[in-house]
């Protein structure tokens, strides 16, 4: 699969809110680097944390822009609240290996009441 298909998946998944087929979209050991978050490294870490994440929040990734680039895909998105961010996927052997995203996590957690970190 190509970089763009991949991430199309992702984004269903991630709708869906469905860790198990988000967690099978990566490399074993993949790297999803949230930049407002620690790095979280592998498969299963990253499944735990997609987990952890879709039980705090209801989440809903708009795409805006789909762009592909050689092993790349960018993704420019929002929310239906509001908040936009982008994230870079790359991806080798149909799995995403790394995963950059970027986001205002102030207004994240001010949309979903949560405290201030």
């Amino acid at each position: 699969m190509r970089p763009k298909e991949v991430v199309q998946l992702w984004v269903d998944a991630f709708n869906a809110g469905d860790p198990d087929a988000l967690a099978a979209l990566y490399h074993p050991d993949a790297v999803n680097h949230q930049v407002a978050n620690d790095p979280v490294c592998g498969r299963a870490a990253i499944r735990e944390m997609f987990i952890g994440e879709f039980a705090a929040a209801k989440m809903v990734c708009i795409v805006e822009n789909l762009f592909e680039d050689g092993q790349w895909a960018i993704l420019e998105w929002r929310d239906a609240p509001g908040l936009r961010g982008c994230g870079f996927f790359q991806v080798a052997g149909g799995k995403i290996v790394f995963q950059r995203g970027y986001w205002d996590k102030l207004t994240f957690l001010r949309q979903h009441g949560f405290p201030m970190e």
